[in-house]
């Protein structure tokens, strides 16, 4: 069995160790038996839709995010082509905010995404306040309970009728700092403001992911459990981190 994984614009999309989640799908896939290949995918270079079982991008600053939506368009209908099959795209912060319709950024034009998310977001400009600190909301998947990570970002985002919040905010701003929800779901695909980054500290949906993008091509897979005492420790610490600094 192998989990086959592209990683989309590695050099460009990184921020805040976001490639920590590849190395944690590795990590709990391979102590299973399960190999791993990953791609990597950088601007110019074709994506194809039935090569991969989980496609992954990462943060960046507006510039990256500039550069990275021009060369997204060409690669837009694989995208959609591979939602569509059930092959699971995670995207974190300005990965997240591409896979949406569009990205309005603090100057400079409408950057479009590729629209896999039902979702809009709007930078409100330079002097608005940033979206920092760490994060405890609620997640809405069965079985996966309360997620934990940090934020950081200008945009607000809003989800349309199309996505269901990925999770309810507990502590922090999540989405938009208004209406309580983080990220966004829909069908395979997933959005999070959650840097950090978010699959280490959050060991449950990691393995959301890794059964998911595994069915696809040999149905359900049942994973062994493993010995996440330092994953969980790490949760603690985390969780009373955010409610004693958001007091």
């Amino acid at each position: 069995m192998e989990l086959r994984i592209a990683h989309l614009y590695p050099d460009l999309l990184n921020l805040y160790g976001d490639r920590g989640n590849l190395l944690c799908l590795r990590w709990r896939a391979e102590r299973r038996g399960i190999a791993v290949r990953v791609t990597p995918v950088r601007l110019g270079e074709v994506l194809d839709p039935e090569a991969h079982d989980l496609i992954f991008l990462g943060g960046g600053e507006d510039r990256q995010q500039a550069l990275v939506s021009r060369d997204l368009q060409q690669k837009a209908e694989a995208l959609r082509s591979a939602a569509a099959r059930g092959v699971v795209i995670l995207g974190v912060c300005g990965g997240y905010q591409l896979l949406g319709r569009a990205y309005r950024p603090a100057e400079g034009e409408v950057l479009p995404g590729v629209g896999v998310l039902d979702a809009v977001t709007e930078h409100p400009g330079p002097r608005a306040v940033r979206f920092v600190g760490d994060v405890v909301a609620e997640c809405t998947l069965p079985g996966i309970g309360t997620l934990v990570g940090y934020e950081n970002h200008g945009g607000r985002t809003r989800l349309g009728p199309g996505v269901q919040p990925l999770a309810r905010v507990v502590v922090g701003f999540g989405n938009n700092g208004q209406d309580g929800t983080e990220g966004a779901v829909c069908g395979t695909v997933f959005g999070t403001y959650l840097h950090g980054p978010v699959l280490p500290k959050n060991p449950r949906f990691a393995d959301h992911l890794i059964r998911l993008s595994l069915r696809r091509r040999y149905g359900e897979v049942g994973l062994a459990p493993l010995d996440d005492r330092f994953e969980e420790a790490a949760r603690r610490v985390a969780l009373i981190r955010a409610r004693v600094r958001n007091r």
